[in-house]
């Protein structure tokens, strides 16, 4: 007889926060945590007047953090550290995985960090289901 492994859709939940007002985001799907990234190494924008009111949705901050910063070198050690569980939490049949981003403010570092990011896994790893809050800006959500 054969069996077949039933399979959930791994949902991996990618915040955005800032280690200054609320803090690392509770893991509400049953695992006890995930992954947390210190976006604080990277130059912040936000020390700048002109990105001060932007946000890392916004396309002068992004080119900013691609250009002038180590973000582009950042981002990449994440990817191969969270494709490596990525693909055993899928592999597993895991039901949730969470993974944030913190910087001073939650606004700009973090906030690309975790768009980025969900760009990458959701072209990646089409299969899995990607949310993503940003809990210190809760109108880009």
């Amino acid at each position: 007889m054969l069996f077949l492994k039933m399979h959930k859709q791994l949902h991996i939940d990618i915040h955005s926060f800032s280690y200054k007002k609320g803090g690392i985001p509770k893991d509400e799907g049953g695992n006890g945590g995930g992954f947390c990234f210190d976006c604080r190494g990277i130059l912040n924008p936000g020390r700048i007047d002109q990105y001060k009111s932007q946000t890392g949705k916004d396309l002068p901050v992004q080119e900013f953090l691609e250009t002038q910063t180590r973000m582009p070198e950042f981002l990449e050690g994440i990817k191969k550290v969270i494709s490596i569980t990525i693909e055993n939490y899928l592999e597993r049949g895991f039901a949730s995985l969470q993974i944030n981003f913190g910087c001073t403010g939650g606004q700009h570092r973090s906030v690309y960090c975790a768009e980025r990011t969900a760009q990458y896994v959701r072209e990646k790893y089409p299969n899995a289901f990607v949310t993503v809050t940003h809990d210190e800006q809760p109108q880009l959500n």
